[in-house]
Formats: C-alpha cells, sequence, structure tokens
C-alpha cells in the first residue's frame, strides 16, 4: 500500500480503488493535529485506516512534531499503540 502526503490538500492519502481513502491534517507551530480519517466503505477492513494512522505518526515522530489527536478513528488506535504517547501534545 502506497501512502502519499498531499501537501495542497493537508492529507495523507492511498488510492483505494476508484476513491481516495486519507486522513486529514493542519500543521502549525511544530504540531500536526489529526482531524478526520475516512476510507470508502468497500474497502473497509483492510487495514487502511491502521496504515493511514501509523503512517502519520512515524511522519511526526521523523519531522519532530507534536500530535493532537481529534479524529477519533486516530484516538481509538493511539489507545492501543503506548509506543506513541510521547508523540502527543500535554
Amino acid at each position: 500500500m502506497k501512502i502519499t502526503q498531499n501537501t495542497l490538500k493537508r492529507r495523507f492519502e492511498v488510492d483505494a480503488g476508484a476513491r481516495t481513502a486519507f486522513l486529514n491534517y493542519r500543521l502549525e507551530d511544530g504540531v500536526i493535529t489529526l482531524t478526520h480519517t475516512e476510507v470508502p466503505e468497500a474497502v473497509n477492513g483492510r487495514g487502511i485506516g491502521t496504515a493511514l494512522a501509523k503512517f502519520a505518526l512515524e511522519y511526526a515522530r521523523r519531522e519532530g512534531l507534536k500530535v493532537v489527536p481529534q479524529c477519533s478513528f486516530v484516538v481509538a488506535f493511539l489507545a492501543g499503540h503506548p509506543e506513541y504517547e510521547g508523540l502527543l501534545v500535554r
């Protein structure tokens, strides 16, 4: 699965057949706010949302960014992945 960063639309995205799955973000002052994940219904359950969340969090780690998870999917993902806890804004 190839995930790319679309800086114009401020999202991470992956081609999901006829549609695009994505995770929207806002980036300002060293903080990335993950706002919304959307995966087309036809490809739900294939791990695309999880891959997008991991990609975004690894991007934040590489870039030295703090993370604010506003998206409920990302919040749920983080609950099961304490290795990313150090990235969160407290």
